[in-house]
């Protein structure tokens, strides 16, 4: 398969403008993509970040150093030298090329700022800590770029860009095949999980509606005497809401008694069966009839002979919708702040 490897190219411009002419040849030349910001406005934050981006997309990084050290930046950096930093910190592969002290140069292409010259000589020592190549002329640039990208292609391979029509054989084909059917199947066990929602919320309010249409008149005792008991009338919506909670895990008959006996009348209930054992097994039946309680499955002594109800899933569920109901109505009803 054939591979071009994307090459970005940074230096000085305005003196290795032919320099970098001869790069950019011998990178065409071997059939890969040059890439130089020195287009863009070295002070421009925003084109910095398109020089990062293309430095994160490049394959391989070639730079050549004159004779200048190049605009700066606020904090005096050079943006060549902001590039090769930002270049070695994201570990892409450097080729340095530095000219020779002893080639031939116009005066007029040096560095004439003491700052400058102090920079220029730092930068070429930091990056003659890597391997570098010592260049004369542009002709001899052409040469060294050629045959050390050559080398590096083969020492550190890269990413690079392919052809579609070359990456894509059989074994792509298969797995496209097979990221297609599993998009198919996700999409279909999503479609399954909507719909199996969209059921429970529908069982959830039809069974919210029901108990909230039936009225049930019983009575609440005080004391001993049934005859002294007074007549309460409340909605089975309501019932199972005062019961539920203690139905998360399990809870027997006379529990659910006392739990709606506390609701309904306060502290002051009997103890003893404070709502008749009959009256309860009713409601108990009623919201087992609607799926919202069964027999508790945990085990017991055989010695305790109560019966125990937990909640069903749907049971939750129920119990989940009057809760959050509550909070919001709890919610709506605070006083604005201010």
């Amino acid at each position: 398969m054939s591979r071009k490897y994307q090459i970005f190219v940074s230096s000085t411009f305005q003196d290795l403008r032919d320099e970098r002419d001869q790069v950019i040849k011998a990178v065409l030349e071997m059939g890969h993509i040059p890439v130089g910001m020195e287009m863009f406005s070295a002070a421009d934050e925003e084109q910095w970040a398109i020089i990062t981006r293309q430095i994160d997309e490049s394959d391989y990084y070639v730079l050549l150093v004159g004779h200048r050290y190049g605009s700066t930046t606020p904090e005096g950096l050079s943006y060549t030298e902001k590039e090769y930093d930002y270049a070695i910190s994201k570990s892409v592969p450097v080729l340095g090329f530095i000219i020779d002290d002893s080639a031939p140069w116009p005066n007029d292409k040096h560095e004439t700022d003491p700052k400058g010259q102090k920079r220029l000589a730092d930068f070429k020592k930091k990056v003659k800590m890597r391997l570098v190549q010592f260049w004369k002329s542009k002709e001899d640039l052409h040469g060294r770029v050629s045959i050390s990208l050559t080398k590096a292609i083969t020492a550190y391979p890269r990413i690079g860009w392919a052809r579609a029509d070359e990456v894509s054989g059989p074994e792509v084909t298969r797995e496209l095949t097979r990221l297609s059917a599993e998009n198919a199947a996700l999409r279909s066990e999503l479609e399954a999980l909507r719909k199996t929602q969209e059921g429970q919320v529908d069982e959830v309010r039809q069974a919210i509606r029901t108990m909230s249409a039936n009225e049930r008149r019983f009575k609440v005792r005080t004391t001993a005497k049934w005859e002294e008991a007074e007549i309460y009338t409340e909605t089975l919506a309501d019932l199972f809401h005062y019961s539920a909670p203690n139905l998360i895990n399990e809870n027997d008959t006379l529990g659910v008694a006392r739990n709606i006996a506390l609701e309904v009348l306060g502290t002051g209930y009997f103890k003893n069966w404070p709502i008749g054992t009959n009256i309860v097994a009713e409601w108990l039946a009623d919201f087992a009839s609607l799926d919202l309680v069964e027999p508790s499955k945990k085990k017991h002594s055989v010695m305790d002979k109560n019966d125990y109800w937990s909640l069903t899933r749907l049971g939750k569920q129920v119990l989940k919708e009057f809760r959050r109901v509550r909070l919001e109505e709890g919610l709506s009803s605070e006083p604005s702040a201010g």
